[in-house]
């Protein structure tokens, strides 16, 4: 790339290596901004969101596609890291895909905690809304309260910094790894699905994280605009890989209020 700043991300998607070799020297469509960026990243989210409350209202239909729709979220996202070229085409699927799947898990995440709701219990439909309400608003409140710590400086984005939390994620994912690969046996991580003191810790961690991963993706987003070198398209990409991170963040902000509602119990 013709810029000599460092713009890596603990984000498997936003980082340096995905960006080489997309420099440009003139392109009728442009050069990825900041302000193409944000737009991009609204419209993923809107569709998310879109995806996500037909999904919750509808469970006749998305929970049989829940695993599909995860099996086509992972296909879409190794797709798009690969070809960048596709993200404007593919970036909008995968937010639909992700959406049935938060909306699918937000129901059984609803369903399970219904009798931990406080106030807003539905009995006819045995949900318990509150719960996903919270992780809306949480998801939000932290993507906007990250953005401010951001625009302020009053955390930098440095070197060390990155390589904290980049090493941090790769370890998360990697326990989840191992887990899942646990669960095809039959067997089950301890402590990680557990609603006890040492649980809810775990989740909060894993939270902080992911709300830490917010912070570098704006940096990474923003250095990578302002290089002026990188093509239309990459915008897609950029947002991408920040959904990608917001995706995260609210399924495990999720988890954490239904370990919290079951403590409760």
């Amino acid at each position: 790339m013709r810029r000599s700043m460092t713009m890596n991300s603990s984000n498997p998607v936003l980082n340096q290596k995905m960006f080489q070799g997309q420099a440009v020297v003139a392109s009728q469509d442009g050069v990825m901004t900041l302000e193409g960026t944000i737009n991009k990243s609204i419209i993923s989210v809107l569709l998310v969101m879109a995806a996500a409350y037909w999904s919750y209202q509808s469970p006749a239909v998305s929970m049989p596609l829940l695993i599909p729709c995860v099996i086509v979220g992972l296909i879409l996202a190794i797709i798009i890291s690969v070809k960048q070229t596709l993200a404007p085409v593919l970036t909008p699927v995968y937010a639909i895909a992700e959406g049935l799947v938060l909306g699918a898990l937000s129901l059984s995440y609803a369903s399970l905690t219904a009798g931990s709701a406080s106030g807003s219990f539905d009995a006819p439909l045995g949900l318990n809304h509150e719960l996903v309400f919270q992780a809306i608003a949480l998801t939000f409140g932290t993507l906007f309260s990250m953005l401010v710590i951001y625009r302020s400086g009053l955390i930098k984005v440095t070197d060390r910094l990155k390589m904290i939390i980049y090493t941090a994620t790769g370890g998360i994912f990697l326990l989840y790894f191992i887990t899942m690969i646990m669960g095809f046996f039959g067997g089950q991580m301890p402590l990680i699905h557990e609603s006890g003191p040492l649980g809810i810790g775990i989740s909060l961690v894993i939270v902080g994280l992911a709300a830490f991963n917010l912070l570098l993706d704006f940096d990474f987003i923003v250095k990578a605009s302002s290089s002026g070198s990188l093509p239309k398209y990459m915008e897609w990409y950029g947002a991408f890989g920040l959904l990608v991170t917001l995706v995260w963040l609210y399924m495990e902000i999720l988890r954490l209020l239904a370990k919290l509602a079951r403590n409760r119990d």
